[in-house]
């Protein structure tokens, strides 16, 4: 035999045992494997509820509460709670009226011919709403309702769309004045320059109320549309009207305070008076609290009260509405483009600081 040929039985032979002994352990292992899964339970743990409870343990790590973005819910109210209601008062009004203004919304925004009828009839353009504006519904259908109706009544015909009746004309209109409240609340909480979390609470108030007193000048067929829209607010907003969280940011920004809330919430002045006098002659928590409510409106004024400073800064951190971080990230888009996709992550952040900073000084 060949020296060749016996090296190469030889390896054969010592790779088909080496096979072998690896199959036996393998399978060794897969039988202790089962016995062992047999024997153990396995548990699991919800790791949000670990780090959402509160524990004594200094070194604990916990999640701040989650909050709800109330832009996305105010949308939400305005959109699928009130459209639910119309199409089960006033279904068929409220459809005829909407495909009157989609028709002229369509003719507008696809003939050129059109738009220029259109501001040459009514002074003014017509707006379409899209999908992803909030409040563009609201503003398109109050554009239209600005046009008087007899002006109305000739550029749809001029149009080829058929006209609205007197009846379609005033639920346009009132639809537009009860959602008005709601529209303005929106904007100001998707805002960047007032996105603190103590405004939510007085603005959800001043919503409420401001709605509720529209109920006397509507017709039978939305005065129940104010009390839909103030039951939504409740449902949605339950966790929030109810929270000490939301109570204790909104009473230490300056420009709220205690002047939103109703007198039956104050409580009786006489008993603050008292605190008053029995405080003055030292500048403990009581006296620091009523002093601040007796100062200005400007957010300076925190630096005074070192106490309600600090618990502006932890009930005020987080925003409202996550509407201006949406905006941050479609902004990156357009400074990380496909031409620049070699910026480095401290380049990147500081073109999309001055992107989207406006308020540095020259």
């Amino acid at each position: 035999m060949e020296a060749s040929t016996m090296a190469s039985s030889f390896s054969e032979e010592g790779s088909q045992q080496q096979k072998a002994s690896f199959d036996g352990e393998y399978a060794a292992s897969d039988s202790e494997d089962e016995g062992s899964g047999e024997d153990e339970e396995v548990s699991f743990t919800d790791v949000q509820e670990v780090l959402s409870t509160e524990q004594e343990d200094p070194g604990h790590f916990t999640l701040p509460p989650h909050l709800r973005c109330a832009s996305h819910t105010l949308n939400l109210i305005s959109t699928v709670d009130i459209e639910k209601w119309l199409t089960v008062t006033n279904k068929t009004i409220y459809r005829s009226a909407t495909a009157k203004c989609s028709a002229l919304w369509t003719k507008a925004s696809r003939s050129t011919v059109a738009a220029e009828l259109v501001e040459s009839l009514c002074g003014k353009k017509l707006m379409v709403p899209t999908v992803t504006r909030w409040n563009s519904f609201h503003n398109a259908v109050a554009r239209i309702t600005e046009i008087s109706r007899p002006q109305l009544t000739t550029l749809c015909s001029q149009l080829g769309v058929r006209a609205f009746s007197e009846r379609e004309y005033k639920f346009l209109v009132e639809y537009c004045t009860v959602t008005k409240p709601l529209t303005k609340a929106l904007d100001r909480l998707q805002g960047e320059n007032d996105c603190y979390y103590g405004n939510l609470l007085p603005t959800l108030e001043s919503l409420m109320s401001k709605t509720l007193a529209l109920r006397p000048g509507l017709s039978e067929m939305m005065a129940n549309l104010p009390d839909v829209v103030v039951q939504a607010i409740k449902t949605r907003f339950a966790s929030v009207l109810d929270s000490r969280e939301g109570l204790l940011a909104a009473v230490t920004l300056p420009k709220f305070k205690m002047r939103w809330l109703r007198e039956q919430e104050r409580g009786p002045k006489d008993s603050a008076d008292n605190r008053e006098e029995q405080d003055s002659g030292s500048f403990g928590p009581d006296r620091e609290v009523l002093e601040y409510l007796k100062s200005g409106s400007e957010m300076g004024v925190l630096d005074n009260f070192p106490r309600i400073k600090n618990l502006s800064l932890k009930y005020n951190t987080a925003p409202a509405s996550s509407a201006p971080v949406e905006r941050l990230f479609s902004l990156g888009s357009l400074v990380l483009t496909p031409r620049r996709n070699r910026l480095g992550d401290k380049r990147f952040e500081r073109l999309l600081l001055m992107r989207y900073n406006h308020y540095f000084d020259k």
